[in-house]
């Protein structure tokens, strides 16, 4: 029988600042613990969850496990579930609580929780709920990690596309809070015990000295912060000691003011601008990974699209290929075999606002046609 608690890590923060790859690093370096993993993703489309279960495939010592609720969908193949309706810290009672009841009654086979929350989600409400009685017994919050966009941050934004966390924000109409981009990263900001800027590497020395200004003037001065780029992703030892901080952060996380709180004290209605915006998935056979980005580039210039990311099946190849862009942003690499069953296609969900599906798929099929014959 465990008489530990079970050490929780909440990693919060910004659409595209990096978190996803950060727990990708965690399951495919941390070896010899098995970690149970929730993932609250905006919409229907589980791209990022699909890639935490390309690492779980990978992972040969390790196991990420998963739990079931209301809401979320299973993955047979990784052990990795979403929590799909909406931000996380919208839902806690209806669904996160389900969840940590669920792990609290495997407490025996689970040595840490990393909990991935939406771009969009407080981290307040989330950790709170590790003080209901059944939960606070047998789990505590390791740390809440919150990740930020260096670059984005340094240009005086706010996410790696400004435009397009508005956008995922005002569509999603399970959230109750509406704050400015600015109040969310001062809000994801005041609840972290340790803040990580991502993407460092683009960061020239005057920048990185503006990132740093910026954050320390919104945390205080015990909480760390770390720059780091894609080598953290190959370090375990590194990754290893974001998993023992040891914070506690539901002991205090009613003494932390934000702005959401005070706009709820203040009776402020947050209204939601409920503009119509399209999540189009393009689905293609194989395709020439240049021609593919070169159209895809010229897409996101040429229509109000806010993100655009997938997956692409490339002739010759044994991996998928991994396609996102963030703003003017592009990057494609390959995360993992094709699996035996698996459908060699090419599946892109991309996210703006009147799109049209018929013109995206045409113009995104030359991809296929620029293969050789």
């Amino acid at each position: 029988m465990k008489l530990n608690k079970i050490p929780a890590t909440v990693v919060t923060g910004f659409l595209g600042s990096g978190k996803t790859t950060l727990l990708a690093g965690i399951l495919r370096q941390i070896t010899g613990k098995r970690i149970a993993v929730i993932v609250n993703e905006f919409g229907e489309q589980d791209i990022d969850s699909s890639l935490l279960r390309g690492c779980a495939l990978g992972c040969e010592e390790g196991s990420a496990e998963g739990v079931r609720a209301p809401g979320m969908k299973e993955d047979e193949d990784g052990g990795i579930y979403e929590l799909a309706n909406g931000c996380i810290c919208c839902t806690v009672e209806e669904e996160f609580l389900p969840v940590m009841k669920k792990l609290v009654a495997r407490r025996d086979d689970i040595d840490h929780i990393l909990i991935e929350t939406s771009g969009l989600a407080l981290p307040k409400p989330l950790v709170q709920a590790f003080n209901w009685p059944e939960v606070r017994q047998h789990c505590t919050v390791d740390a809440i990690i919150t990740v930020v966009d260096g670059p984005a941050v340094a240009a005086g934004r706010y996410a790696s596309d400004v435009d397009q966390v508005e956008a995922q924000r005002r569509a999603d109409d399970s959230l109750d809070h509406d704050p400015s981009l600015r109040e969310l990263l001062d809000d994801q900001l005041s609840a972290a015990d340790l803040v990580l800027v991502s993407k460092s590497d683009l960061l020239s020395t005057d920048e990185r000295a503006r990132v740093e200004a910026l954050v320390a003037r919104k945390v205080p001065k015990a909480v760390k912060t770390l720059f780091i780029d894609p080598s953290l992703a190959d370090d375990p030892a590194r990754l290893e000691t974001l998993m023992g901080i040891g914070a506690a952060s539901e002991e205090g996380i009613d003494r932390i003011d934000n702005h959401h709180d005070r706009h709820h004290a203040e009776g402020a209605h947050h209204d939601h601008a409920h503009d119509h915006f399209d999540g189009v998935v393009i689905r293609l056979g194989e395709v020439d990974a240049e021609a593919l980005e070169v159209r895809l580039a010229a897409l996101v210039k040429a229509h109000p699209i806010y993100r655009a990311k997938g997956f692409a099946a490339i002739p010759g190849k044994p991996m998928r290929r991994v396609i996102q862009a963030v703003g003017e942003r592009l990057d494609g690499y390959y995360d993992r075999l094709w699996a035996e069953d698996e459908p060699r296609q090419t599946e892109l969900v991309i996210i703006g606002r009147g799109l049209d599906r018929a013109s995206l798929q045409a113009a995104l099929a030359d991809a296929e046609r620029a293969l050789p014959a």
